[in-house]
């Protein structure tokens, strides 16, 4: 089992580190530079060229079966699962093969809606504490479940 973070964005990274290090678990940080690497021998940084998805198309490409991936990239996730990994978004919402395109219809929807008036813009709430707390739960449940 591999934990593979698209890291360049993402909030919960030492979070997601407290987790692999207590259940010994490799965890691989995709991004394009300018993250720190760690000094924990669990964790690895893995550096993509500066295009537009390098990072997602490299997770797509080694992520599978038995590994999961924390991201809040929809189309990425859904790639993903159908890949066989499981997800987990930054917020602690899991994704499955289930619910992906339910959440990709609405990020379609949202999209659409953005493109349409030019003065809705943003619409996201700030993540919180809640939201760290509830992603280290769900992490480490999806992870154990894996795991078995």
């Amino acid at each position: 089992m591999t934990l593979y973070i698209d890291a360049d964005a993402c909030p919960v990274k030492e979070e997601a580190e407290r987790v692999t290090t207590r259940l010994k678990v490799r965890m691989v940080l995709v991004s394009n530079g300018g993250i720190r690497p760690s000094a924990n021998p669990l964790v690895e940084s893995h550096y993509v060229g500066a295009g537009l998805d390098e990072a997602d198309r490299w997770i797509a490409d080694h992520a599978g079966p038995g590994d999961v991936v924390v991201t809040s990239d929809i189309p990425l996730a859904a790639r993903v699962i159908e890949g066989g990994a499981a997800v987990v978004k930054p917020d602690g919402t899991e994704l499955t093969a289930t619910n992906i395109g339910q959440v990709l219809a609405t990020r379609d929807l949202m999209s659409d809606l953005r493109s349409a008036d030019p003065f809705r813009q943003g619409g996201g709430r700030p993540f919180s504490k809640a939201d760290r707390s509830r992603f280290l739960d769900v992490l480490d449940r999806v992870m154990r479940r894996v795991a078995r």
